[in-house]
């Protein structure tokens, strides 16, 4: 990179990134347009488990570590994670990747099918592929936003699809970063601008067309 100036707009794994861009000689912004809030609603979950235990799911899917561990979070505070624990023992329980599969065998859940990698939607689809799904329960814990492609793909295969809402994408409470940044692209002082995600990008306009956020 021989010293240019990369923004990096990544948020959790921040550090890595910057890291990365450091080692291939470049000199990374640290600007993150994305953040993890709580969506977690301990009533809905209550409610969710007691009709889950009169409705079995055939399937459960977790799609991240973040929201599994909230909702295992959720459950110790309402005294339900034994029911939860109970629950997924009779269902058919999918793993999406790595940090999904760490918070579920830390909490000695078994898991039936594991997605490959990338881990994207697809290779959780081709797992389930040999599954029958036409009138069955399929429980998703949802990530920042639905996962519209998989809720259709498996609506699409007869399953009644039901979300678990754990957290949703925001920009983070301090925006500072955005302003530096801002300012540091109209002074020509940034070579590159490295989106991780879509809803980086998203968000990053979203802040600028707000009327909160500064024009440019």
């Amino acid at each position: 990179m021989n010293g240019k100036t990369i923004a990096v707009l990544e948020n959790r794994a921040a550090d890595q990134f910057a890291n990365l861009v450091r080692r291939y000689g470049g000199q990374p912004f640290c600007a993150p347009a994305l953040a993890e809030a709580s969506d977690i609603d301990a009533a809905y979950i209550s409610s969710l488990l007691q009709d889950w235990r009169i409705h079995p799911a055939k399937v459960v899917i977790f799609q991240t570590g973040v929201g599994a561990k909230a909702l295992f979070e959720t459950t110790d505070v309402l005294g339900l994670t034994d029911l939860l624990l109970q629950l997924l023992s009779e269902s058919l329980v999918v793993a999406r990747g790595p940090k999904p599969t760490a918070v579920l065998r830390s909490r000695n859940v078994r898991i039936d099918l594991s997605a490959k990698e990338p881990y994207t939607s697809a290779e959780v689809l081709e797992a389930l592929a040999s599954v029958p799904l036409e009138g069955e329960r399929v429980i998703v814990q949802r990530y920042g936003e639905p996962n519209v492609e998989l809720d259709q793909r498996l609506e699409a295969r007869g399953a009644a699809v039901i979300e678990i809402p754990t957290y949703r994408w925001a920009m983070p409470a301090n925006t500072q970063p955005q302003v530096e940044l801002m300012d540091a692209l109209v002074g020509g002082e940034i070579d590159a601008v490295a989106f991780t995600s879509a809803v980086q990008a998203r968000n990053l306009f979203a802040w600028l067309n707000n009327s909160s956020g500064r024009n440019r």
